[in-house]
């Protein structure tokens, strides 16, 4: 879906939806939204201009460098990544594995997708700068595109931790790929209004509705290899 981050959603750019769901989780000391140098994504550093967040342009195809090239610029020792294409993220679960990650030392990589127990478009993980560099130094092919996929599947020493969320939700799909999934966040958004919704909330609310959860849930996700 070209130009799916700055589709309006309930008054808001979904990139400002997702800018939103961070500032209000308080969990990150500074937030960077990193695109890519083509002309198409003028349009994305004028909206981060507009939502007042600093914006880093690097390679199109090769994330994993723009993400390091972010950190290059930062104080921090770990970095947070977001995919802008989820826009109904939880504050609280941003927050919490924020906390986790802060109280285990030594800890290289914390995600909730390890697990699997969210919706797909709420999970979060964070990754060390130093496995962030190991894995700049060591990916090739897919895993450039993916950012932290060399880090979870080629671990080596590293620590890593996953956080579940019972009672399994991974059936239940919120992030932006298809018109589909247009349609079911449309319908969340529409109801639920302009404002973060906990994810038991909005996990609730789908599975009292199985016409809108049948919107997409056909979908199938493609395996990283493939996307």
């Amino acid at each position: 879906m070209p130009g799916k981050v700055l589709r309006d959603l309930g008054g808001r750019s979904v990139l400002g939806w997702v800018v939103r769901a961070v500032r209000e989780s308080q969990a990150v000391d500074e937030l960077v939204v990193a695109t890519t140098t083509r002309a198409a994504d003028d349009a994305v550093a004028a909206e981060c201009l507009a939502l007042g967040v600093p914006c880093h342009r690097g390679p199109v195809d090769d994330v994993l460098t723009r993400f390091v090239q972010v950190m290059a610029g930062l104080t921090g020792d770990a970095v947070m990544r977001f995919t802008a294409d989820c826009p109904l993220l939880d504050p609280a679960i941003i927050r919490e594995a924020a906390q986790v990650y802060r109280a285990l030392p030594g800890l290289d990589y914390l995600s909730t997708g390890l697990a699997g127990t969210l919706p797909r478009g709420l999970d979060v993980e964070i990754v060390g700068l130093a496995a962030l560099r190991r894995a700049d130094q060591e990916a090739d092919a897919y895993h450039r595109t993916h950012v932290t996929s060399y880090v979870y599947s080629h671990p080596g020493d590293a620590r890593l931790l996953g956080l579940a969320y019972p009672p399994g939700a991974a059936d239940l799909r919120v992030t932006l790929d298809t018109q589909e999934d247009w349609q079911l966040i449309s319908r969340v958004v529409g109801e639920l209004g302009d404002g973060c919704v906990p994810m038991r909330t909005l996990v609730d609310w789908l599975r009292a509705r199985p016409e809108v959860c049948r919107l997409n849930a056909h979908i199938a996700q493609k395996h990283l290899q493939d996307a």
